[in-house]
């Protein structure tokens, strides 16, 4: 009979795990948390220290009954569960809802669940650590006053089903503000100006981009200003000035942490953070491989470090040496990321054994899967390598006062990049420029003369996101994936083409949010917050004072909020919209889409029509009203009401105003009154505004 149980977070291990300890061991898995805070009420007894009250959780009592059968039996019982805050708290409330205290009870921990990891563990068997667990008991009863506190209120405001979250709710104010930068933005026109040069004895002509004049860089805004310079260059004799030959290097990309694997799967694959999180749990739970069962593939997902241990270190530079040869391993000295905000508890992502290439592992993985352990793969390889090293040229050429640049290179040693080449690497140029000295003379072949205009900054992507979540220090690598789910689930946010757009609802939310409750959704205070947290996983901060401080304030703001805070009007406003099936005038509703026109005599007269809100502009191509529409998946846009007769639609509103340049229609963009045609460029004060 088995002397000792150990106990894993998930069922897909058990096998695996068995298979490595053998008759002695019994593995059980506890399918994730057993206790939790109720759903049914806050759950935290703030009038006697903060006390969460933990009750087991719904359809886990006949998990807990099957683990208290094999605790009976056991001599030691080793809880397994994941090497970090929220595995070290399943294993506190397992310590506990099985009344583990008078028992031998040890807590192990590994990276990678293979033999020598697992075994490794045994050998290395300690206590539960109680600040770890502390630290995720604060986080938990953070998140629940948030969200049990405000949630109701959002209900009872705007509608039912809504949710606020620490962190969901700072992220959703994030993507609130750069919406609102992009409609504000107003583009500046600029130039550029390209000379292609023939070079004495070549075919190909050398292509220079101006720089400006010789005593520093010019910009040029206007097309008055090019044909100044175009001006003043006439007749002008194109003679190089300077050729510098150098030497630069690229380094190795740093191992994946989760952020930086979430942000390049999505990039490179096209995931979601979602999707990401789930593929690589899987690679790291266990893959049937022929000849070898159930095998780890991958070390644990969720790590905001770039350390490799000592081991993985050896084994890249032996598999490098030999398979790449010697001038490819890096050795000594990779780099790792230091950041005050990074845990450190775990290494970087990584291959369990880099024998197991992506060609070998093929047969073994779903198609998603192969994809992300190649990318896994190739990135940990390339980041044990050498960096690689391109041949610089840098020319200058004048032309009388003015000067124009050309900057080449090519690649003399390719290092990391014989495995991994990142996406803004491929546009890399590999060339030279042979038979250039100083005081070459170059003649003119012609100019190339562009305008451009100034682009807002971009609209986030879930990548772009998580890139600025773990930046700013707000969550942490388990927090990202379900963060951007939960918004969207929320439709707060739309995803389109990659990029997340604001609803209208989200708008409402994020409004109110800011209104009611700045703290919560103020970027600073939620990355304090999260240093608070780490301090008390280091044992440095109390995190009942953590708790304690922080209900008090939060309680103030919902009971100012409830009284002064103004309901969303989603009330039933009648619409000039005749019910065609009835003949009612149809109502405005709000349902989870945003709104819509329904017949007020529902049971009876079910017909409902989408409902577009008439901005008073006539269309300039057809002369219909222009309403506010929305896109299948929620954004915003203006069209008009005759479509699809008539295509006229912007993303900006219309403001019923001509340009007096060109004579198209000004859209209103901040304080701002801006052509809708870019290339003319007019813009005047919004006189909306101005009152």
């Amino acid at each position: 009979m088995a002397k000792y149980l150990v106990i894993v977070e998930s069922p897909a291990k058990v096998k695996t795990i068995k298979k490595f300890l053998g008759s002695n061991y019994e593995v059980a898995a506890s399918n994730g948390h057993v206790r939790d805070l109720p759903k049914s009420q806050l759950g935290i007894d703030v009038e006697h220290d903060y006390e969460p009250k933990y009750i087991t959780i719904r359809g886990k009592g006949d998990i807990l009954a099957k683990l208290r059968k094999e605790v009976k039996k056991a001599e030691k019982i080793y809880l397994a569960t994941d090497p970090d805050r929220e595995g070290e708290a399943i294993s506190w409330h397992l310590l506990k809802a099985l009344k583990l205290e008078d028992k031998k009870v040890y807590r192990i921990t590994f990276n990678e669940i293979t033999k020598n990891a697992v075994k490794e563990s045994l050998k290395n068997a300690r206590e539960i650590d109680m600040d770890r667990v502390n630290a995720q008991q604060a986080r938990r009863m953070l998140d629940r006053m948030v969200g049990y506190r405000i949630s109701p209120l959002l209900w009872a405001k705007v509608k039912r089903g809504l949710s606020a979250g620490r962190v969901q709710s700072v992220a959703l104010r994030i993507i609130c503000d750069r919406e609102e930068e992009i409609n504000n933005f107003i583009p500046e026109e600029y130039w550029t100006l390209d000379a292609s040069l023939s070079l004495p004895g070549e075919k190909k002509p050398l292509v220079a981009k101006y720089y400006g004049k010789k005593d520093g860089k010019v910009s040029i805004s206007t097309r008055e200003e090019l044909d100044q310079i175009l001006k003043e260059m006439e007749g002008k004799e194109f003679k190089v000035n300077e050729v510098k030959k150098g030497e630069r290097t690229k380094k190795a990309p740093l191992p994946f942490t989760t952020s930086t694997l979430q942000q390049e799967a999505s990039k490179v694959l096209n995931f979601s953070t979602q999707k990401t999180m789930r593929l690589a749990q899987q690679l790291y739970e266990g893959i049937e491989i022929k000849g070898n069962g159930t095998v780890g593939i991958i070390t644990y997902l969720r790590t905001d470090s770039t350390r490799v241990s000592k081991e993985a270190e050896v084994m890249a530079e032996e598999y490098i040496r030999k398979n790449y040869g010697e001038g490819y391993a890096l050795g000594e000295g990779a780099a790792t990321k230091s950041d005050k905000k990074i845990q450190d508890a775990h290494e970087a992502i990584r291959p369990t054994d880099l024998n197991r290439t992506p060609v070998v592992m093929k047969e073994s993985l779903s198609r998603d899967q192969f994809r992300l352990y190649q990318l896994i793969w190739k990135r940990f390889m390339a980041s044990r390598m050498q960096p690689a090293k391109y041949e610089t040229t840098s020319i200058k050429i004048d032309a009388g006062e003015h000067r124009f640049t050309v900057a080449a290179s090519k690649l003399l040693f390719d290092g990391f990049m014989s495995v991994y080449v990142e996406e803004e690497d491929r546009e890399e140029p590999n060339m030279l420029v042979k038979g250039v000295e100083t005081g070459t003379p170059l003649k003119l072949l012609d100019f190339q003369e562009k305008q451009h205009f100034t682009q807002p900054a971009p609209h986030y992507t879930e990548a772009s996101l998580v890139r600025e979540l773990e930046e700013l220090g707000i969550g942490r690598p388990s927090t990202y994936a379900p963060t951007i789910t939960t918004i969207l689930a929320r439709r707060y946010v739309v995803k389109e083409n990659r990029n997340i757009y604001v609803t209208e609802l989200g708008e409402v939310v994020n409004q109110m949010m800011r209104e009611a409750f700045p703290s919560i959704v103020d970027v600073n205070f939620t990355a304090n917050m999260e240093a608070l947290l780490d301090g008390v996983e280091e044992g440095s901060v109390n995190w009942k004072t953590v708790v304690s401080n922080f209900y008090p304030d939060l309680d103030e703001a919902v009971k100012i909020a409830e009284k002064e805070l103004k309901e969303v009007d989603i009330a039933d406003e009648v619409s000039d919209e005749v019910c065609d099936l009835c003949g009612r005038q149809m109502v405005i509703k709000y349902g989870p889409h945003g709104r819509f026109l329904a017949c007020p005599g529902f049971p009876e007269c079910r017909n409902t029509k989408p409902y577009f809100e008439k901005i008073g502009v006539a269309c300039p191509k057809c002369g219909q009203d222009i309403v506010l529409k929305k896109t299948k998946k929620g954004r915003k846009y203006y069209g008009c009401a005759g479509n699809p007769e008539c295509d006229f639609m912007v993303w900006q509103k219309p403001s019923g105003k001509a340009c007096p340049r060109c004579g198209n229609m000004l859209l209103m963009k901040g304080n701002k009154l801006v052509c809708m045609d870019e290339t003319c460029g007019y813009v005047e004060k919004n006189p909306e505004v101005e009152k």
